[in-house]
């Protein structure tokens, strides 16, 4: 599992309207600046986020976009999956892999699917909160 810029990025947007929720709504122009990417790959990463409702949107003078809930409410895990294809170590343990004929035999399959519970446990025990806190906050993650 690799995560994509699109998915780093979208934990960088999402951390920077939380930190900023308390302006209402945020105009692209602004978050794109303040995280270096640019406002047209910002918009493909946010029109995902307001589809599924992690944030909504207002067009217009005073428009932007902000969060739907608190910070504490969203998981690394759950931002992730929304824009990467997939979080499974391995391909046979993606959502919708094809039944794997070995898949009976496989002596690593077991591992495989350890690790895939281990990072889907670890990502969603993570928040928007606790990125926002900092590497001060104990955890051991990095971005």
């Amino acid at each position: 599992m690799m995560v994509s810029t699109k998915g780093r990025y979208a934990l960088r947007i999402m951390i920077d309207l939380a930190e900023h929720q308390s302006e209402g709504f945020i105009p692209l122009k602004e978050t794109a600046a303040r995280q270096d990417i640019s406002e047209k790959y910002l918009e493909s990463i946010l029109k995902i986020l307001v589809k599924h409702k992690f944030l909504e949107g207002l067009r217009g003078k005073g428009g932007g976009y902000r969060l739907t809930r608190s910070p504490e409410e969203y998981t690394v895990g759950s931002v992730l999956r929304l824009t990467e294809v997939s979080l499974a170590p391995v391909s046979c343990l993606e959502a919708d892999a094809a039944a794997c004929p070995r898949m009976a035999v496989c002596q690593t399959l077991p591992m495989w699917q350890g690790l895939n519970k281990l990072i889907n446990e670890y990502l969603d025990k993570i928040t928007l909160a606790d990125l926002m806190a900092g590497p001060s906050s104990g955890g051991d993650y990095v971005i």
